[in-house]
């Protein structure tokens, strides 16, 4: 297990692309977004997926949140009218997850075989350097059930050590995940309230 400091603010880029390799590499990475504490494994690789759903005992049956750098991306992975992607640019990059019909590149297993795919632009550096090749998953860095922690140290205790790299900014302040807003039906739906930046 590997474990690179960074600066949110200024992330050394030469250790973002190891990050990238080694998600490239069926590799799963503990890294930090806007809210909390990550786990984050290329969508695209079947291993890295259910690696993460092995870390955290979590169910198949409950579906992962996806990473995006820009809106570029997230228009890879999900159908977007215009009308959503004015609400959607008024609240990203931030802390909000937007739930959107998925293409079909998006795996079957990210999802939980649903029609729908979880999307965040978070507002954070390393977040988005993450994705900016592939999409990433994003989901919080615990053991289902278990308490949300802000220090990667006692992150990685909890989870047993199991990640391949710690992108370490030391502990985050909130321990709050992301608002979660429905856009697959005619009105948007709130399905959990948490941070926000409005």
């Amino acid at each position: 297990m590997k474990q690179f400091k960074l600066n949110v603010d200024n992330p050394d880029m030469d250790l973002i692309n190891k990050a990238i390799d080694i998600l490239k590499d069926d590799g799963v990475i503990l890294y930090p977004t806007d809210t909390i504490y990550g786990l984050g494994a290329n969508i695209f690789s079947e291993k890295g997926v259910r690696r993460v759903y092995k870390i955290k005992q979590r169910s198949f049956k409950k579906p992962l949140s996806v990473s995006v750098s820009n809106f570029e991306g997230l228009s890879l992975i999900a159908d977007i009218s215009e009308e959503n992607k004015k609400i959607m640019e008024n609240y990203l990059p931030g802390p909000y997850t937007f739930l959107l019909k998925k293409r079909d590149i998006v795996p079957p297993l990210v999802t939980s075989y649903t029609s729908k795919v979880g999307v965040r632009i978070p507002d954070n550096t390393i977040s988005r350097l993450l994705s900016m090749n592939f999409p990433i998953t994003t989901t919080s860095a615990n053991i289902s059930d278990e308490e949300v922690l802000t220090n990667p140290e006692k992150i990685v205790k909890q989870l047993k050590g199991d990640v391949d790299l710690i992108m370490d900014i030391g502990p985050i302040k909130s321990s709050t995940p992301s608002t979660i807003i429905d856009l697959t039906k005619e009105k948007a739906s709130l399905v959990r309230k948490g941070k926000s930046s409005k």
